[in-house]
């Protein structure tokens, strides 16, 4: 796949966060998990369950000056489906290899299937809609790509690994779409480290609960089109 391919096909992405995760993003931009716990000073044993294992529980990290933060559990993982479809690494080193990156949708079937799931319908959400031509010329030397739900082994678990994220240079996209949907071809986008800069890629940003929808931020006007 190629960078003019990527951004005709998908135009916009998605990110799903929590609710009150307004202020941070504002302020810090969207950063992995390994790059707020880099921010909140977590260190040493405390470190390991937010990074290296699967958090059964969200989690909310505290520091001075800083906005509270919750890292979302990791429910949808099965710590035993893991080790029966991991190739080449073991389950400590593929949730170090998830919390290092920023992850984004890249159709809204997915992002409708996640917000609707069990564990995210009854809780509000804050969804973000992003430029994929800004944001993946910003960064795309971090830019990596993924055909599953890498968060993932619910049903049938896909096997998985360190070829999982492929540079998009490196993505067989058209030789997954002749057997899969657009949405299913490529499932995921990521970027690695953090996207401190992500105010700069924002086209719309949504507070979505049970029973209603809040519009938080807009694009403003003038800035439409003015983007590379």
């Amino acid at each position: 796949m190629n960078e003019t391919a990527l951004i005709d096909i998908f135009p916009r992405l998605y990110h799903v966060t929590d609710g009150g995760a307004w202020p941070s993003v504002r302020t810090q931009g969207l950063l992995s998990t390994s790059a707020l716990l880099d921010l909140y000073g977590v260190q040493g044993p405390a470190r390991s369950a937010f990074e290296s294992e699967r958090r059964s529980t969200g989690m909310i990290l505290k520091g001075d000056g800083l906005p509270d933060v919750l890292l979302r559990d990791q429910s949808p993982m099965s710590e035993k489906a893991l080790i029966g479809c991991l190739d080449g690494m073991t389950p400590c080193e593929w949730y170090r290899s998830l919390n290092a990156k920023v992850f984004f949708w890249t159709s809204t079937r997915r992002l409708q299937r996640l917000l609707k799931a069990k564990a995210g319908r009854d809780v509000a959400q804050l969804v973000l809609t992003i430029d994929t031509r800004s944001l993946v010329t910003a960064h795309l030397d971090r830019v990596l790509l993924s055909g599953m739900n890498t968060g993932s082994t619910i049903r049938r678990p896909l096997p998985r690994g360190p070829s999982t994220f492929l540079p998009v240079a490196g993505f067989p996209y058209e030789e997954r779409r002749r057997t899969r949907s657009p949405s299913d071809a490529l499932v995921e986008l990521v970027v690695e480290g953090a996207v401190p800069d992500i105010m700069d890629h924002l086209i719309a940003v949504d507070e979505i609960g049970p029973d209603r929808r809040v519009e938080i931020w807009r694009q403003p006007v003038s800035d439409v089109g003015s983007r590379p």
